[in-house]
């Protein structure tokens, strides 16, 4: 049983993989066997999470990806398929937050973020199932707030994650039938990362006391660990679906 957790044989294509949980996946999918091909806009930390993935002693394809692109998505894509002979995977993790008051967002700011999150999460895909075979696998990364919210004026953050919830389910319903490719989505609470940085004193502790069930934010490895069974056989019956990894808060 324990075998269909495994990844050895795939290539699994990671994005945002040059800090926080893209970093997190990038590692752990190599742990768990695959080979990885990663794809950011900051090409320094990105050769930094590639040499974390040949520690492992799977091997690492790095390429400079602008989500927003379809152009770069699909050179990502296919440099997987050129590079190490396939795209089995696909942890569609890039994105950015925002906390700006809805009255003073303007469309620029706003933009942005749908762009990255939504339509970057659309293009990746898009991509990677032209060259993906039956069995693939596609993991995006949503947000609890795509579902509820947490005290911050997070309007354009918080849409492109509801999107990437109905995104998911459309895909699903598109490809998996057609071509054999499940998509799938995982929702993290508070775990650190760039975001999580900018949270002004006392905010995070305020929600761990009296939101998260569990009363800590989430290990990366615990939300990585989701997304290896999602990308898994061990998930092979499982597609459409969206998995809260949050310690509790959406039933709270």
């Amino acid at each position: 049983m324990l075998e269909r957790f495994r990844l050895d044989g795939k290539v699994a294509i990671v994005t945002g993989a040059s800090s926080g949980l893209g970093v997190a996946f990038a590692r752990g999918l190599a742990e768990a066997g695959a080979d990885i091909v990663i794809g950011a806009r900051r090409k320094d930390r990105l050769e930094e999470t590639r040499a974390l993935v040949e520690e492992t002693g799977r091997r690492c394809v790095a390429l400079v990806t602008d989500v927003t692109r379809p152009e770069d998505c699909q050179a990502l894509a296919e440099a997987a398929v050129a590079e190490l002979g396939a795209v089995d995977i696909l942890i569609n993790n890039a994105g950015v937050g925002s906390a700006v008051p809805a009255l003073k967002e303007t469309p620029e700011q706003f933009r942005q973020v749908v762009d990255i999150n939504l339509h970057g999460t659309y293009w990746m895909a898009q991509a990677c199932a032209r060259l993906m075979r039956p069995g693939s696998s596609i993991v995006n990364v949503g947000s609890i707030l795509g579902e509820t919210t947490a005290g911050l004026p997070q309007a354009a953050y918080s849409a492109s994650k509801a999107g990437v919830v109905g995104l998911t389910r459309d895909l699903a319903q598109q490809w998996t039938g057609r071509r054999g490719i499940r998509v799938n989505c995982v929702e993290p609470g508070f775990f650190a990362s760039e975001m999580t940085d900018q949270y002004a004193e006392g905010y995070l502790a305020w929600h761990l006391e009296h939101r998260v069930l569990m009363k800590r934010p989430g290990d990366p490895a615990e939300l990585v660990a989701t997304a290896i069974f999602l990308a898994s056989d061990a998930a092979s019956y499982v597609t459409g679906a969206v998995i809260p990894v949050d310690g509790g808060i959406l039933i709270t």
